[in-house]
């Protein structure tokens, strides 16, 4: 098969949630260890955690580089004391260097310097690999701390993990996208054939889950629901059955609170490997009825 015909055959799927702390990556492990040939993401650059559970051996680590740092070489610095007097975001020390974690990279330092010794350079704002596991290759990322660009980081990893299917001849993309409804959960999303968003049962869980419906809905991205941990509240469960009803939103499939899902974790195994017998089966159905929504897309 070549690239140009595989290319038209790959789908893409996103995991989402509108909060942390809802069972997001372990389902993505989950559904990761499920299914045929793929290539997966962690598009959760700001808190990737996918890593933990598949212990990828990365093949390849690159810098990335987005936007601009200040930099003042001292050796042509008069100390006049105007990048210090300009700056509005505190980046300039008062023995006049910079503090990487406060430059946003405006440039005014570099404007007003009259001895163009305030320059911008190329800033690393974070790392990424592409890396391989036991359910196929992964190319996962960690934005600095305290670095801007991660919708750009995340443009990177889906743009790598594409042309790694296209080279495998993968017919999947599985990604673990950021919790949220912000810039990187947008970059992670574009394009997608469907988002997969996991919600609990809680009132919190829920309001996130109608912004996350909303997102969507403006991107005309098909979503389907995965309730976990139903059991902690089997009323706030129903409201998110009805909201998804009432919406056309397919429920994929429900998950109980259960410890398997930790001891998963604490093992470095998805549940799926874990628990085969019990959650594991619970997951399997989830992913044949992903699969059947994928296969209706092409009918």
């Amino acid at each position: 098969m070549s690239p140009s015909m595989n290319t038209k055959t790959i789908k893409e799927i996103v995991v989402i949630s509108g909060k942390g702390g809802t069972g997001k990556t372990s389902v993505t492990a989950a559904l990761a260890s499920l299914g045929p040939q793929k290539v997966l993401a962690d598009c959760d650059v700001d808190a990737a955690d996918l890593h933990l559970v598949l212990a990828p051996k990365n093949i390849r680590t690159e810098d990335f580089v987005a936007g601009e740092r200040a930099f003042i070489n001292t050796d042509s610095c008069v100390d006049c004391g105007l990048c210090l007097e300009h700056c509005r975001y505190g980046a300039v020390s008062e023995d006049f260097q910079i503090i990487p974690e406060n430059c946003e990279g405006c440039g005014v330092c570099a404007f007003v310097c009259p001895e163009d010794a305030a320059v911008m350079l190329p800033r690393t704002c974070g790392v990424w690999h592409v890396a391989e596991t036991r359910f196929g290759s992964m190319v996962h990322a960690r934005l600095g701390i305290a670095e801007e660009n991660s919708g750009k980081l995340v443009t990177t990893v889906r743009k790598t993990a594409r042309e790694l299917a296209e080279a495998q001849g993968a017919s999947l993309i599985l990604t673990d996208g950021p919790p949220g409804i912000g810039c990187p959960v947008i970059a992670s999303l574009g394009g997608a054939n469907l988002a997969i968003a996991v919600a609990e049962p809680t009132t919190s869980a829920l309001h996130d889950l109608k912004r996350v419906f909303g997102l969507t809905k403006h991107f005309d991205i098909p979503l389907m629901v995965i309730i976990n941990k139903s059991g902690i509240n089997e009323e706030t469960a129903k409201v998110i059955r009805d909201y998804c009803k009432d919406n056309g939103v397919e429920v994929a499939g429900t998950l109980p609170y259960d410890k398997a899902f930790t001891q998963a974790q604490i093992n470095a195994m998805s549940v799926v490997e874990y628990d085969p017998e019990g959650r594991g089966k619970d997951l399997a159905a989830i992913w044949e009825r992903i699969q059947t929504r994928l296969n209706q897309q092409d009918q």
